[in-house]
């Protein structure tokens, strides 16, 4: 058995499994996951390991809120596509590396180990680290929904500036692989428990900017989301100048699909 197949074939009942899921969410509620940190974090820093191994030594690390796949994941976005792994895992609809989502998915998942273990800051840095690049990464629809109400707190500013230089880039015509302002109203839209009208602000800017049918469909989450006037200002935006499909949603009360 090598070295990633004891670490991460192996469930806490001691037997094999291809799915690595099995090791991290069965490590949430086993101490004993700690046992593995150690090598897990030597399998990480292994640059003879494949690229995938140490990706999902990294992915389990920041699952289990350890320091080390934090730090790994914030150095990472300081060049985003220079991480070993990049475009390791390949998102179906727009065929492009979606490997930060998985870690922004991983870093939620981490809140309560991270609070166990004292690493809430460094959690807090994280999903800074990849808010700010969100306007050039793609995140598979796993970073505005899945940042809690601390920390987009704490990352608002980021927040903003980020979709200010996704805009920019917008009109300056840069190309994208990826649909940039649908994700950009995603994580607008995860602004609204700490303030609706400074939400519905930025959803509106990126709305005018690209008034696409799938931009503005991801944009109804925020008018259900918010209890005051803003959200019935964004309401009438959208029914004025959304899609049938889009009036349909505000009319149901169905969030976005």
């Amino acid at each position: 058995m090598t070295r990633c197949e004891e670490l991460l074939g192996t469930d806490f009942e001691g037997r094999r499994t291809d799915d690595v899921d099995d090791v991290i969410y069965g490590g949430y509620d086993r101490p004993e996951h700690r046992d593995r940190v150690p090598g897990l974090v030597r399998l990480l820093g292994d640059a003879s390991a494949s690229d995938r191994e140490r990706y999902l030594a990294c992915l389990t690390l920041v699952a289990w809120g350890e320091p080390t796949g934090y730090q790994a994941v914030r150095e990472a976005t300081l060049d985003p596509r220079a991480a070993p792994w990049y475009d390791l895992l390949i998102d179906r609809k727009f065929s492009v590396d979606s490997s930060y989502g998985q870690f922004s998915a991983a870093a939620a998942d981490s809140r309560e180990l991270a609070e166990e273990k004292g690493s809430s800051g460094l959690r807090l840095e994280t999903f800074r680290s990849l808010i700010r690049i969100a306007d050039r990464e793609y995140f598979e629809e796993k970073l505005g929904d899945y940042l809690d109400e601390a920390v987009v707190r704490a990352c608002l500013p980021d927040i903003r500036a980020v979709i200010g230089r996704g805009l920019d880039s917008i009109a300056a015509g840069v190309p994208y692989r990826f649909d940039v302002a649908t994700q950009l109203v995603d994580l607008a839209n995860s602004v609204v428990v700490v303030d609706e009208e400074a939400a519905v602000e930025l959803v509106l800017r990126i709305l005018r900017a690209a008034p696409a049918g799938r931009t503005m469909a991801h944009a109804v989450a925020a008018v259900h989301r918010t209890k005051g006037p803003a959200g019935q200002v964004l309401a009438d935006h959208l029914y004025g100048s959304g899609n049938a499909h889009v009036r349909a949603l505000l009319e149901e009360g169905v969030v976005w699909k």
